[in-house]
């Protein structure tokens, strides 16, 4: 692994502007928040992210949030639906603390003033891919992110403790002696800060941005993965990435998410000639987990020459699609798609990191002083393949238990907070060393999809760690001065983690399928996670 500074920038505490908090949260999606709301308010609490606060993968969540509900369902279901989409490398103690959680996060999301979809004064259960029942909760069909965001966001608003700065990019950790003390941060149009912390919650999200094709936001450049990563903590599984089998594709546009709640009330999936091919490939067909249906998508493509496949609610009630959807018939209609009659194009694209910082069932990471919730960790619910509609309630739950684990531990520490002496310089690049940020970087997402996508070789990945040790030898040892660099930093440090993860698992498991290695191997693998090489720097 090539080593690259500590920090990004340089800094001096001593002519830096400051800002002081009992509790930092790193982060405004569902485990942030979540996380910000469990802290008493006694203690202040700062909320940062680095766009509008309404902007994380959250708010654009589909589905919905799974939590058992309906007479006929258990906590024992959900459980095994967990263990059996998680591939055999789930934390089950992990499972069963999250999945005997759900009801009590999703009525406090109530609570916040969330309104959930209901259905004869009962909240309104769907199915999704990988489920043995209705037990997903939506709002305004498929909106749900943006319903339970929009109240969250109210809810938290309220609370006279809880400060929100929006447009504030985290660049790094900021640590001492071993323990993480705050972060140094860029606000748009006011410089640099030093926040100073006793405890910090790093919620920021995933890395899609990564891959050229993907449903996740534009935010989403795994920059927390990497501060963690810089600041000593351990990383895991972060050869798991999980594509979403149905993206919609049409050439030249943007790429949007089409639920797996599509398939969870009964759309087929076809071929350019029609064939419905999903029966063939598993016996739970449409239903199967998303890392089945996204290969047998892929091998569909490869075999008909065609780049998608097509969605098929023709055969499904109008009313209730249109009802159901609402945001997705709202889209395609853009493009002149009638998704009551007309095919949908689709294909798989990256959706979900599964691996990240690694945490205890109480969110705490290797670095003392730092919790982490949310995508940006690997916490042993999803195993090798998240379950769909798993991670909003993973938020839910490790965010309360950082934001409570956090405020004991802030109670146990000295009540005076003040700045310490830190330092960091950043060699200059070399005077002739040009680097174009944006060619650079979209460089970078077409080799993930073509070297590290949904299928993977040896030969393929060495070839993606050579390009990536050569980029990051000139993009990591010098100083930006904007997001776009640090952005691009951030994404070829969780990139190489990711590459170099895939290599050390020469077997198929989960969102991990080696063409190489293409069976499941438990007598060498069983329940091994790849542990990221400790960070080297320059």
């Amino acid at each position: 692994m090539s080593a690259a500074n500590r920090y990004l920038v340089s800094f001096d505490a001593r002519d830096t502007f400051h800002r002081f908090a009992d509790v930092l949260v790193i982060g405004a999606g569902i485990a942030g928040l979540r996380a910000a709301l469990e802290v008493p308010p006694d203690l202040s609490v700062l909320v940062v992210t680095k766009d509008r606060v309404t902007e994380s993968n959250s708010s654009y969540a589909q589905g919905g949030i799974a939590g058992v509900r309906a007479p006929e369902d258990t906590f024992e279901n959900h459980v095994e639906d967990t263990l059996i989409a998680g591939d055999g490398l789930c934390d089950r103690d992990v499972v069963e603390l999250v999945v005997r959680e759900a009801p009590h996060q999703i009525e406090k999301l109530i609570e916040f003033g969330t309104k959930f979809d209901e259905e004869n004064g009962r909240l309104a259960l769907t199915r999704e891919g990988g489920h043995s029942h209705r037990r997903i909760v939506h709002a305004l069909g498929d909106s749900t992110g943006f319903e339970m965001m929009r109240a969250t966001i109210a809810y938290a608003r309220t609370r006279p403790n809880v400060r929100i700065w929006d447009d504030t990019f985290t660049i790094d950790l900021l640590t001492h002696e071993g323990a993480c003390r705050g972060a140094v941060v860029a606000r748009n149009g006011t410089g640099k800060f030093l926040i100073w912390a006793k405890q910090v919650v790093l919620a920021s999200g995933g890395c899609g941005m990564v891959y050229r094709e993907t449903t996740n936001p534009a935010v989403a450049t795994g920059d927390g993965m990497a501060a963690a990563y810089r600041a000593g903590a351990d990383l895991r599984d972060m050869e798991f990435m999980q594509f979403h089998p149905t993206v919609l594709y049409v050439a030249g546009s943007a790429r949007y998410l089409v639920s797996e709640a599509v398939r969870g009330e009964g759309a087929h999936l076809r071929d350019v000639n029609g064939v419905r091919f999903m029966p063939d490939a598993d016996p739970r067909a449409e239903l199967a987990p998303r890392d089945v249906v996204a290969r047998a998508i892929f091998r569909t493509m490869e075999k008909t020459q065609h780049p998608n496949v097509y969605l098929d609610l023709s055969h499904l009630d109008p009313a209730m699609v249109l009802t159901r959807f609402p945001g997705i018939n709202r889209v395609c209609k853009g493009f002149g798609l009638d998704i009551t009659r007309d095919r949908v194009p689709v294909r798989p694209g990256a959706h979900y990191m599964v691996g990240g910082v690694s945490v205890d069932a109480q969110g705490r990471t290797s670095v003392p002083g730092l919790w982490a919730a949310g995508e940006v960790t690997s916490s042993g619910l999803h195993g090798a393949n998240r379950l769909a509609s798993n991670s909003l309630i993973e938020g839910l739950v490790y965010g309360t238990s950082c934001g409570r684990g956090a405020a004991e531990a802030v109670r146990a520490m000295p009540r005076d907070l003040t700045a310490l002496p830190l330092r960091s310089a950043v060699p200059e690049a070399e005077p002739d060393a040009r680097l174009d940020v944006a060619d650079l970087t979209a460089a970078l997402r077409a080799l993930m999809v073509r070297k590290m996508g949904i299928v993977r070789d040896r030969a393929r990945l060495l070839e993606a760690k050579e390009d990536l040790r050569f980029w990051c030898r000139y993009a990591l040892s010098r100083e930006f001065d904007g997001k776009a660099g640090w952005e691009l930093q951030n994404l070829l440090t969780v990139a190489r983690l990711m590459v170099a993860a895939a290599l050390a698992r020469d077997e198929s498991r989960g969102t991990h399928f080696r063409s190489d290695f293409p069976a499941r191997d438990d007598a060498r693998w069983g329940l091994r996670h790849v542990t990221s090489e400790p960070f080297v720097s320059l």
